[in-house]
């Protein structure tokens, strides 16, 4: 019973550690990051809101990262910054193949640069296939501006089958619960 009450802290605050490394973690993909429930994306000094619709699998809900399903994907880019409005911008979605180098090569989708006036960029493409890709968006006289984000596509948002996480976040609090009622002690019945 001694050893358990020395042990306890040591054993709470590992289960803690456990516990926070399987919590849902917000994770910024290269120039695109949550914030204030607003996808940005950091194009140089500039920022444009990121939106992502699937209509025929998702209806209205909108994506930030990672696009959930293969299927038609619509895409909308708002400049934040009035001042990107004069200066030429370009989208490219090119496959992650982990080189550049053939660039042409790996394009699947590519808007040519110009001067959106509106604020605003959108377009569409069909991802038949799931896997990993990089978005670029380019802006400037002489596309100084650069964002480059990798995002995937219909490979879910976890690694880990949701079956799982259940069994560990399961775990975690039994052990926790154990921890707490034998670390107890037993009430004096001979007061009464």
């Amino acid at each position: 019973m001694m050893l358990i009450k020395h042990m306890r802290p040591i054993l709470l605050s590992f289960l803690l550690i456990i516990g926070f490394s399987f919590t849902t973690q917000v994770q910024a993909h290269g120039g695109l990051s949550l914030a204030d429930d607003m996808c940005k994306l950091t194009v140089g000094p500039y920022t444009m809101h990121f939106t992502g619709y699937q209509p025929n699998s998702s209806k209205e809900k909108e994506f930030c990262e990672d696009i959930p399903a293969t299927g038609r994907t619509v895409v909308a880019l708002d400049y934040i910054e009035e001042a990107l409005r004069p200066l030429p911008t370009e989208v490219r979605v090119i496959k992650d193949t982990g080189s550049e180098e053939n660039l042409d090569g790996i394009t699947i989708l590519h808007l040519p640069a110009k001067v959106y006036t509106n604020g605003s960029i959108n377009f569409e493409h069909t991802f038949n296939e799931p896997g990993k890709f990089v978005g670029l968006v380019t802006s400037g006289k002489n596309q100084e501006h650069v964002s480059r984000f990798p995002f995937s596509v219909g490979e879910g948002s976890s690694n880990m089958p949701s079956g799982l996480v259940f069994a560990i976040a399961a775990a975690l609090g039994g052990g926790a619960f154990f921890l707490f009622k034998v670390g107890k002690k037993p009430k004096d019945s001979s007061a009464a």
